[in-house]
This record gives C-alpha cells, structure tokens and sequence, in this order.
C-alpha cells in the first residue's frame, strides 16, 4: 500500500469516527431535551389542573421565563402547551427519570436513565422514540388519532432520517393508510417471500402529487403530467418513498424496428429492480395490463441486468375500481399494480360546488 492509500485511509477512519461521535452526541442532547420537555409538560399539566389554570396563564409563565433567564429560546406559551400535549399523550406509556424531572422534583435522586419503559413500549421503540427530535414528535402527534399511527410515523422517521418536511408530506398523504393497499398481483408473480413483502410496503394505493397545478383541467393529459413530474422529480421521488432512483421519462426500446415508449422508468434498491409507471388521465381500464405486460417482457429480456430482479409495473390512474382490477389480474404472470394520483386541482366531494369554476372566477376578476 502506498502512502498516498495510507493517508487516504487514514482520513477515512478519522471522518468515519468524527461523524459517529457527532451523531451520538446529537443523540443524547435530543434525549435529554425531550426529557426536559416531557418533564415540563408533566409539571404544566399537573399545576393546570391542581390550581385550574386560565388561558392566560402559560403566557404570563413564559414572559416571568423570559424574565429570569434573556436570550431563552423555545418557551414560548404555545411551545409550553406543546410540551403539555406531549406530556399527556406519552404519560400511559413512558415515565422519566432523567436530571430534568428530578431537579423539578426537587429530588436529589442523580439517576439519569431518560425513560423508563411502561409494559406496553419496547425497548427498540424507546431507542427510536429518542432520535425523533420534538418538532417531528409535535407534527406526528398533531396530525394522527392512534397510537398505531403515531408509532408508524416515529419508526419510519427514525430509520429514514425524515426531516420534517418529509415528515410531513407524507402525513397528508396518509402514508400509513395508503402503505400496503394497493391492488396487486404480487402473491402470484413474485415468488420470493422476502421480494414480496418488500413490494408490498414499497408502493401506495394512492399518490398524492401536489406539485402538480393544472388551471384547465380539460387539458390535463399523460403527456402533461409526465412532464410535470419530471419537473418536479424531486418531489416526486417523495412521493414514492425512499430507495427509488429515477432513470428516464420516455424510456426508448426498440423491438423488430419499432420504437416503444415507458413513460417513467425508475430503480428500486432495495427491491433491485426496475419499475416502469404507465400514466393515464382517466379510469382503469383492463387493456392497460397488456401494454405493461409486454413492457415488463421487454425491459427483462432487453435492459435487467442478469443480478436483477424481475421488473414491476405501476399504473398510475386518476380513478379506478378494485375489483375490476382485481378480475383483470387473474390471468397475468408479471408483477404489477394499479394506483390512483390527486393533484393539487382535486377536491374532496365536500367542497365541490361550493366556490365558482375557473371561469367564473374570472369574470368575478375582470
């Protein structure tokens, strides 16, 4: 090994453990915040309902904070009825034992253990709990009703790294509703038990493309909505989720000379396989299945590299109904599934008809 490969390595393994350490430290000061806050919160909601507190209570208590100590950063009255809300909603689950709670308590216990896990909490989600810093904590608890939800949401900002705007995207897009549902013939054309499951938690019933703003919806068409995804393939690759990797619109094979066309073509790693989403404006019909059908042949034979897995096929669909999908995947051997897309044009049957069309809005302006 040459000195040059020496240094490099050598750099390598003082970054590898510089980053380690910071990533720790990082840890445990979220630890020992949400502790505070936890600890805060516990002391908040006891006081408010021993002494029956007023509104305006929590804001007299952050100024008199302010007051005692300047400069003082995250205790704001609604950042206090936060930590309340926090408090309330952990207390079945968690208790705390941490320098924060003991210090409110007066305790001259120096035990220093954050939480102390209630029967119903394992270990690995008391771990995963600690690495969500507390505004992903607050979206989370704002946005869902179930501990099943809540759980969802705080394992996968975990292990994903979600910032908070991911965090957030994929709360209105009901990610925990959607992950799972969609229709498919996977148990079928996907053999392997590992494959399958990793299929089945890698695509939604439905995509929530927001980006996507089309002022007259009679001109909305594939060609229109491809080429605002790949505009915004950014957060498109949001949509779909993590391990997605985008390779062409308008993927170009060619078959007994002549050309065919995959709208979108992409890369699974975790899968590792191609995806190719068919895009079509209206309803599902059953001959879309052909068309990917004869797609997933063809990217197999002429593009999957021998350590790859088979291709899947997503058609992607303004409207559709199960179990016309479901009768028209009795027959078919390739891997696929049909999901729905909302843009930002669509809106819940609640609201429809109650504000004027796009040309009456601007007559109103004119």
């Amino acid at each position: 090994m040459t000195i040059e490969n020496t240094h490099l390595q050598t750099i390598k393994q003082l970054k590898s453990a510089i980053l380690a350490s910071r990533y720790r430290v990082a840890v445990l000061a979220n630890k020992e915040m949400l502790g505070l806050y936890f600890a805060v919160g516990k002391l908040i909601s006891e006081k408010a309902r021993q002494e029956k507190w007023g509104a305006k209570v929590l804001e007299i208590l952050s100024i008199d904070l302010q007051n005692e100590l300047p400069g003082l950063r995250g205790f704001s009255a609604s950042n206090i009825k936060k930590m309340r809300l926090f408090y309330e909603t952990w207390s079945g689950y968690f208790t705390i034992g941490s320098s924060a709670t003991n210090q409110l308590d007066n305790s001259q216990n120096n035990e220093n253990q954050l939480f102390i896990i209630g029967s119903s909490v394992t270990n690995q989600l008391v771990i995963e709990f600690q690495k969500v810093g507390f505004t992903h904590h607050f979206e989370i608890l704002s946005k869902t009703k179930t501990i099943e939800e809540r759980v969802f949401y705080i394992q996968k900002t975990a292990a994903e790294f979600w910032s908070v705007t991911t965090l957030r995207y994929h709360l209105k897009s009901n990610l925990f509703q959607q992950q799972g549902t969609l229709p498919n013939n996977f148990a079928k054309a996907i053999t392997q038990d590992d494959l399958r499951a990793k299929a089945l938690v890698a695509f939604k019933d439905e995509y929530l493309l927001d980006f996507i703003n089309i002022e007259d919806p009679e001109e909305e068409n594939e060609r229109l909505i491809e080429n605002e995804i790949v505009r915004n393939i950014k957060k498109f690759l949001l949509s779909l989720g993590t391990d997605f990797a985008f390779i062409a619109n308008q993927y170009r094979f060619i078959l007994d000379e002549t050309e065919y066309f995959v709208d979108l073509l992409f890369y699974n790693r975790k899968m590792q396989c191609l995806v190719a989403f068919d895009l079509k404006k209206g309803k599902f019909i059953p001959e879309y299945l052909g068309k990917m059908n004869f797609y997933l042949s063809a990217l197999d034979e002429m593009v999957k590299l021998p350590h790859e897995n088979p291709s899947v096929g997503i058609i992607l669909c303004k409207e559709k109904n199960n179990k016309v999908v479901e009768f028209s995947f009795r027959d078919v051997n390739k891997a696929m599934g049909v999901a729905t897309y909302k843009t930002e044009n669509d809106l819940p049957n609640e609201y429809k008809g109650l504000l004027p069309d796009a040309e009456t809005l601007k007559k109103l302006m004119d």
